[in-house]
């Protein structure tokens, strides 16, 4: 959590990324990413990130930038 918004978070192995409607399509043309489906409904501005696309600290850093550079452009909560 970031001001009260969401922003990323580890489901089992899998990093669960919150990038925003605008890079949602950017992010899952790259590889190991999927769209969350939690619901039974892709959620638009979310993502699954797979460990293989996490396994070095600058993989992960490139992540929770893309997901805070995001989140920290809504109003805190």
């Amino acid at each position: 959590m970031v001001s009260g918004n969401m922003c990323c978070g580890v489901v089992n192995d899998t990093l669960m990324a919150r990038v925003g409607v605008e890079q949602y399509l950017v992010c899952l043309d790259k590889n190991h990413v999927r769209e969350m489906n939690f619901t039974g409904n892709p959620l638009k501005g979310f993502i699954y990130v797979d460990p293989e696309a996490i396994e070095t600290d600058d993989e992960l850093k490139y992540w929770v930038d893309t997901c805070l550079t995001f989140v920290l452009s809504l109003a805190p909560k």
